[in-house]
């Protein structure tokens, strides 16, 4: 060893001038991790948000109908779309009206679906308990509408898997200006009461 050399490490041993250094590097991946995803959560809320919005928008719009053509139902399920700005991409969008003749039989009268299947034409719905239990309807055989929306976000930076999280949301509501609406590509005619 050469001499004074003990007391460079001497002094190196002592020094506490790069500790705080030292613990920032240690600490700066777990900070950016919390920051890129605390920006990635925060986007996925506002998404679902406007997914929410979107679904009211569809059932609101839908439901001011008596009858609804396959135009008007090409624009009321684009106006999710609308909504859903500036997020892009292709929500599914189904709306159904749903036919409820007792206290626990419902089908489906129509269905309409946008980049999605849509129900089935008189098949079982399964409706919320609550719905059967505070007898909405008053009266049977009653109609309500049935909207959904379904959209795909990708978060920016993945770091919490891989592909996209499907946020939905769906919402019943009753039709405003008649019993029930019309759909005359499923419905029978015009002149038809559902």
């Amino acid at each position: 060893m050469m001499p004074g050399s003990t007391n460079v490490y001497r002094r190196f041993i002592a020094s506490t001038r790069g500790v705080a250094a030292i613990e920032f590097a240690m600490i700066l991946p777990v900070l950016l991790i919390l920051l890129l995803a605390s920006f990635d959560g925060g986007r996925a809320i506002s998404v679902y948000m406007k997914v929410r919005s979107a679904t009211y928008a569809l059932a609101a719009i839908a439901n001011q109908y008596t009858t609804i053509q396959s135009t008007d139902m090409a624009a009321i399920v684009g106006a999710t779309s609308v909504v859903l700005a500036p997020f892009t991409g292709s929500p599914v969008v189904t709306i159904s009206q749903i036919k409820i003749s007792s206290a626990t039989k419902a089908t489906v009268s129509w269905s309409y679906s946008l980049n999605g299947t849509a129900l089935t034409q008189g098949s079982t719905a399964s409706l919320p308990a609550s719905l059967f239990s505070n007898n909405s309807c008053g009266s049977y055989p009653c109609y309500l509408l049935y909207g959904q929306v379904t959209y795909t976000y990708s978060p920016t930076f993945n770091y919490f898997g891989q592909g996209g999280i499907a946020l939905s949301d769906s919402i019943y509501v009753a039709p405003r200006n008649s019993i029930c609406i019309l759909y005359p590509p499923q419905s029978v005619t015009k002149t038809s009461k559902c």
